[in-house]
């Protein structure tokens, strides 16, 4: 393959006085901007990108869609990237303690200063034009890249595909992770449904690699389609578990002696062989070495994911939130040994299949603590109780209004050689990282 070469003309950002000069009231006006907190749709988040002319990026475009994995594989691809010196812009949601993260260039989250300029920028190019929350950032994080003169952008695609802001630029090589039943609202009731919205990133002869091992048929029908060239796992390239490390290979490339990404997570190795699949189609454009590679994989860490606080009663964190993640989850624990009593701390979405969540969390739990999330999407605690209670007849269960009183409980309940699960959302996840620090 081959990417366009373009020239990177640097933006003035003026000296306009901001509508806000705070990061935290640009976004509390921007919560509330929009009729609806999700709106898919290209044709408003487009106009106003057409405006500030952000719709032929200089820079090339990675863009990752998926229900699972999407966070992990573009924080490998990032670091894999970075380590062989190129410059990277990263765009992710959501975010886990600060809006920052959602936007880094050359792995550092940009400062206050460049968003509330960037989000002025947008406001004056909308006009009347009504974005959501997400569209918001969406473009702010190509016009920072843009800013800061990336070389290559690596976006996630936030809910879906097709019709996701993140769409309205053509990427030049995309890739699908693992697919699962999530957002049905928006996606559909199946996974053929649900791969065809994600399939809407892929472009005609721009290369496409999926990392879900049994892709639902209309991945494969939209590439024929569209004229995408396709590279499936298990048909294109492949990965061996060996003792210590792993082997990944296509028809005519093996790279041996890779260490796994992340202790007790050998999921991570399904992710880090599809970002390896993309690096493979850009390294006539982007070549990295296999020590960059080995580097990228020994250091992967992702707060949050499977994240280990060590400590007399360990705690695991983790933001799956459906079914095929907390499957995982609940796969991965089983294998860690546990010679007390496993506590869950669970506080989810109304979005989200909690019945299917607490049903595969069971094998695993022996106490349930439920964290009611005060946001307007956010469960409370006591309907999740309720959940449990239709099939379960634990009474090992209480309720809290937050995590730092469930935290507390935990703390004075808990004793040596139980553990502690926190999972569910990311704003649950989050809440707990704050109390711990």
């Amino acid at each position: 393959m081959s990417f366009k070469k373009k020239s990177i003309q640097k933006i003035n950002p003026g000296k306009n006085r901001l509508k806000f000069r705070s990061l935290e009231k640009w976004l509390k006006w921007q919560e509330s901007l929009h009729f609806t907190a999700v709106e898919l749709g290209l044709e408003r988040c487009r106009r106003v990108a057409n405006n500030m002319g952000l719709l032929n990026p200089p820079y090339d475009v990675i863009s990752v869609a998926g229900t699972n994995g999407k966070g992990s594989s573009i924080t490998l691809l990032d670091s894999i990237l970075r380590n062989s010196g190129y410059k990277i812009g990263r765009y992710t949601s959501p975010h886990l303690l600060r809006y920052n993260e959602r936007i880094c260039v050359n792995g550092k989250e940009v400062e206050d200063a460049e968003l509330c300029e960037s989000f002025d920028r947008i406001d004056r190019a909308r006009g009347d034009i009504s974005l959501t929350y997400f569209e918001f950032g969406t473009l702010a994080a190509l016009d920072l890249f843009r800013q800061h003169e990336v070389q290559l952008a690596i976006l996630e695609v936030g809910l879906g595909g097709r019709l996701d802001a993140v769409n309205i630029l053509d990427a030049d090589i995309s890739l699908i992770t693992s697919i699962d039943i999530d957002h049905q609202e928006w996606l559909g009731n199946d996974r053929d449904s649900i791969g065809r919205e994600k399939a809407g990133i892929f472009r005609n002869l721009a290369p496409a690699i999926c990392s879900e091992p049994s892709p639902p048929q209309s991945i494969l029908d939209c590439s024929e389609a569209l004229g995408t060239p396709l590279y499936l796992l298990g048909r294109d390239y492949k990965y061996n578990l060996e003792k210590g490390d792993w082997t990944w290979e296509t028809k005519d490339t093996c790279l041996d002696g890779l260490p796994r990404p992340m202790k007790f997570c050998d999921f991570q190795i399904q992710n880090a062989s599809g970002v390896l699949m993309v690096l493979n189609k850009i390294k006539d454009e982007y070549p990295v070495k296999k020590k960059d590679i080995q580097k990228g994989l020994s250091s992967f860490r992702l707060k949050g994911r499977f994240q280990m606080i060590l400590g007399e009663i360990p705690k695991i964190l983790d933001v799956a939130h459906n079914r095929e993640s907390i499957k995982v989850l609940v796969e991965n624990l089983k294998i860690i040994p546990c010679h007390g009593k496993t506590h869950i701390i669970l506080g989810m979405l109304k979005d989200k299949d909690y019945q299917q969540v607490i049903k595969e969390l069971m094998s695993i739990a022996d106490v349930w603590h439920f964290v009611s999330i005060s946001q307007e999407r956010g469960v409370k605690a006591e309907i999740l109780t309720f959940e449990l209670k239709m099939f379960s007849n634990q009474e090992n269960v209480f309720e809290y209004d937050d995590m730092k009183s469930a935290l507390d409980s935990v703390h004075k309940y808990a004793k040596p050689n139980d553990r502690v699960i926190i999972t569910g959302s990311f704003h649950t996840v989050g809440a707990a990282i704050r109390c711990l620090n």
